[in-house]
């Protein structure tokens, strides 16, 4: 055994102590995935593996998804705060508490503490997603929720183990109000034996070096990662960064729900303040301040230190702000269902505000969305309840080397499944998986194009069943940046006897709607924003889009300006018809008036009543006024008689944001699609 004090750790036992830890958080994942009983664990890895020390600092992670992980201090710190001291080996944790750290109720935290020579060391946590914690719906989930108790039950910080022995009344108290207990049971299961499987490597790393050794290992990583992140801040410039992001409005007649953050770059340190977002919501668009700061966290980690492991020390030099009382940081008893889209909602609004800063860097917005599919009722093959979930992956945004990704997950989302296998769909549920394809035509377009999204066709072979659906992007869709194009809005649609039928008054949002047998739910994601001009695309890139069948020729024409003759492209009419298409492109002097969307109301532009009808909108729709570099800015048109025809007015932030002066001229784009997409 090699054993050693602090004073001797060198830097190849510093990096051994590192991929060590790192080996611990991959053999969990491996036990979990091997061991768990539902397959949105199993297949579709909706689960993440985490260390961190006595203090709640991460230490090391893998693959994981960091919107489980980021939150876990928060969880830690809720439960040091709850037990102090009175905390033992074989002591077993769990904690779901939006409000204290936690995500969505159904990511049930579980905190193991480990402890070497008498003194606790290391926690391993996983935050796994429970296919049903009660509430309202089966799933728990729905885009109709209002109130925390409509999203199952709410677990504070709570010993479920005490020194090795179950709480068998508490954890019965538990799964007595969950559905499918006994798959809820089993994942309990899995994950506090995949915990003992991190106890027993832990504590081989710790008798090999010895605990002050790790102790001493861990302090200097956190350190250098430190370093690391504050030198790469200090590259950029200093200032201030600001953008908006828009989540679809709450309710059939409600207004859009908005993020804006205020990114202020000062030496090697970095502000997120979320200061002018929208208050909470009365529906599942709320959640606590942990989900803000982990989306800011996620996008400045991917733009400035995205090759290096992940540890607390990357995030020492960000300060983030979330207003309490808003929907980024909602207060009881405020429904945190989606609380997966809050967190993309914070990471387009900060990646817009950071694609100011390193422009080279900006990427198309993504799909942005959780995309929660539940389909529940009872199998007839065993008359026994099953309950179908799975959140379909969409496009990914184009950037400036290359196209965005199709139907895949993408940096905010770690090693997830982009659906589950048919085979796994139909050996589970009485469900017939009838089509799983690329969505055609569903990429932003740009100079490069977003990548496209997913259509996947699930027909019900029970008798009845319930779905309940809760994403966003259904109306206001991913966005382009540099010119780029939005990619195409998600669709939920339930097609029966052949037509199709809104489950909801409310696009993307979904509670317990009645199922026949025969009916098909129709899934179709959003494809990824664009980047740059799509006038600007090799129109052989086009002609390979169209050949692989992602392109009808009607998109290829529109939205590219190719035009075909026969097979292949036509290079001459491709030139005019680009031409044509770029002379079409309407653009108006900015004129900056006193900021009018005040603290919490969505931004608007005034345009006069003959611009309005040149643009071909109605007024109160959205439009994207398209600035020369970062995402497009998204505002309501308000008719403005007293403006010239020329002219587009908007408040003084909007500057800020498309970092122009007063009177440049700037072209205004509907954004709403006048037909249906495909």
């Amino acid at each position: 055994m090699m054993q050693g004090g602090a004073d001797t750790l060198d830097p190849i036992t510093l990096e051994i102590i590192q991929e060590a830890m790192i080996s611990v958080v991959r053999e969990m994942r491996a036990n979990l995935i091997a061991t768990a009983y539902s397959s949105i664990i199993y297949e579709a890895h909706d689960f993440s593996c985490v260390l961190m020390d006595g203090a709640g600092q991460i230490i090391a992670q893998a693959e994981d998804n960091p919107s489980h992980i980021f939150p876990i201090p928060w969880s830690v710190r809720a439960m040091q705060d709850r037990f102090g001291a009175d905390i033992h080996p074989g002591d077993v944790f769990l904690h779901n508490d939006p409000y204290t750290g936690g995500t969505h109720l159904n990511d049930i935290a579980m905190i193991y503490p480990v402890f070497g020579d008498g003194r606790l060391a290391l926690f391993p946590v996983v935050r796994a997603h429970w296919g049903d914690v009660g509430g309202m719906t089966a799933g728990s989930i729905s885009g109709k929720s209002t109130e925390i108790f409509h999203d199952g039950v709410r677990i504070p910080v709570l010993r479920v183990a005490n020194r090795g022995v179950l709480d068998e009344s508490v954890l019965d108290l538990l799964f007595a109000n969950m559905r499918v207990p006994r798959e809820r049971r089993g994942d309990f299961l899995s994950t506090w034996g995949t915990c003992q499987v991190a106890e027993r490597r832990i504590s081989e790393i710790m008798a090999k070096f010895g605990v002050d050794t790790v102790q001493e290992a861990i302090r200097r990583l956190l350190d250098r990662a430190e370093r690391r992140m504050r030198r790469r801040i200090a590259a950029l410039p200093d200032g201030d960064y600001v953008y908006e992001h828009y989540l679809d409005p709450v309710g059939s007649a409600g207004e859009p729900v908005k993020a804006r953050v205020r990114v202020e770059v000062c030496g090697d340190a970095i502000t997120v303040d979320f200061a002018g977002s929208s208050p909470q919501v009365a529906g599942p668009l709320n959640s606590g301040a942990a989900v803000a700061a982990t989306g800011a966290f996620i996008v400045l980690k991917a733009f400035l230190d995205p090759a290096k492991p992940i540890n607390h020390g990357n995030f020492r030099p960000i300060t983030v702000r979330v207003p309490e009382g808003t929907f980024l940081n909602a207060r009881y008893p405020a429904s945190c269902a989606g609380s997966s889209e809050v967190r993309n909602a914070a990471i387009s609004a900060v990646l817009g505000a950071m694609g100011q800063a390193v422009p080279e860097s900006i990427t198309g917005d993504i799909k942005g969305t959780s995309n929660h599919v539940y389909i529940a009722g009872v199998d007839p093959r065993d008359s026994e309840p099953f309950l179908f979930y799975e959140y379909p992956a969409g496009g990914t945004g184009g950037f400036p080397e290359a196209d965005g990704n199709n139907a895949v997950r993408n940096f905010a989302e770690g090693d997830f499944g982009s659906i589950q296998p048919a085979e796994a769909v139909e050996h589970e549920a009485p469900l017939l998986v009838e089509r799983c394809e690329v969505r055609t035509d569903s990429c932003g377009a740009g100079r490069h194009r977003g990548g496209f999204g997913l259509w996947r066709d699930i027909r019900l072979l029970a008798d009845e069943a319930s779905l309940s659906v809760a994403s966003e992007k259904n109306i206001l869709p991913p966005f382009g940046v540099c010119g780029g194009m939005p990619g195409a809005p998600n669709q939920f649609v339930v097609v029966r006897a052949g037509r199709e039928v809104a489950p909801s008054d409310t696009p993307g949002k979904v509670a317990g709607f009645r199922l026949r047998q025969g009916d098909v739910v129709s899934v179709r994601s959003s494809g990824g924003g664009g980047w740059g001009d799509p006038l600007d695309r090799d129109p052989a890139l086009v002609l390979a889009d169209l050949r692989d069948g992602y392109l009808t020729p009607d998109k290829a024409r529109s939205a590219f300006g190719v035009a075909l003759r026969g097979r292949q492209v036509d290079e001459a009419a491709t030139a005019l018809l680009r031409h044509e298409l770029r002379g079409r492109r309407l653009r108006f002097r900015l004129v900056i008036a006193a900021e009018s969307s005040g603290a919490i109301g969505k931004r608007v532009c005034g345009l006069a009543p003959e611009a309005i009808a040149r643009l071909g909108v109605r007024e109160g729709e959205p439009v994207e006024i398209v600035g020369p570099a970062g995402p497009a800015l998204r505002a309501w048109v308000q008719s403005a008689p007293d403006l010239l025809a020329d002219s587009v007015r908007l408040g003084a932030l909007a500057r800020d944001i498309l970092r122009v002066p007063e009177g440049t001229a700037l072209e205004v784009r509907p954004l709403l699609a006048r037909e249906g997409n495909r």
